[in-house]
């Protein structure tokens, strides 16, 4: 709980400090300005407040790594909701009127997420997981979202250092495997993920796991 509050206010806070130009910088998420991953966290934010006033009876069909589905081949952007993101972002106008709505919103999930119970269970994408674990499953999506954010804004604040680490612990549980201790959080989920190539000496030391790599995340 305290992980998806620390990197939720962390995204937002950053995300609240960025001049109108960045907006229409590009993102890491492929076919993305700036904009339009802030429009995606507004339906994220979202997500979450239905998901958590939506309670399930049955036991936990999923958990935070099961949660994942790994796909074979990256996003395009062609996807109808992937492509619906750029003209949502858009029809703001004003990154003010973006600023204002995530932090509306995501203040409110982030409330939500504080007030909730740990061992409930609630229902999403047609699978039960506990609090606790749906929560968890955000800490990976904020912390690489926020990557996605800071791609080509240096100057931007980083997620936090504890934060980063969690989800690189989740990656490595989806993977099965470990990440060399060579690698950094931060590059172990830039690489793990996709988001980065592996450097020649980066795909010496991942040894069998870089044929596995990258991780698609769904």
């Amino acid at each position: 709980m305290d992980l998806f509050s620390r990197s939720w206010t962390a995204l937002r806070a950053a995300i609240a400090e960025l001049p109108d130009e960045d907006f229409e910088r590009p993102s890491g998420c492929t076919g993305w300005l700036v904009r339009d991953l802030v429009c995606h966290l507004v339906l994220d934010a979202q997500d979450v407040l239905i998901t958590l006033v939506t309670p399930a009876a049955t036991e936990p069909t999923r958990d935070a790594v099961t949660y994942w589905h790994v796909a074979d081949t990256p996003p395009t952007g062609e996807d109808p909701l992937d492509a619906l993101i750029p003209r949502l972002a858009a029809a703001y106008g004003e990154p003010r009127l973006l600023k204002f709505h995530l932090d509306d919103v995501g203040s409110a999930a982030g409330r939500a997420a504080e007030l909730a119970d740990p061992g409930g269970r609630v229902s999403t994408r047609d699978e039960v997981l506990t609090v606790g674990d749906y929560l968890s499953v955000y800490v990976l999506e904020w912390t690489l979202h926020h990557l996605d954010l800071i791609a080509h804004l240096p100057s931007a604040a980083e997620p936090p250092a504890e934060t980063l680490a969690a989800a690189r612990a989740s990656l490595e549980e989806i993977a099965g495997a470990p990440f060399p201790a060579s690698f950094s959080d931060k590059d172990a989920l830039l690489v793990g993920t996709g988001r980065r190539s592996p450097t020649g000496a980066e795909d010496t030391v991942l040894g069998g796991l870089a044929a596995r790599l990258p991780l698609v995340l769904g």
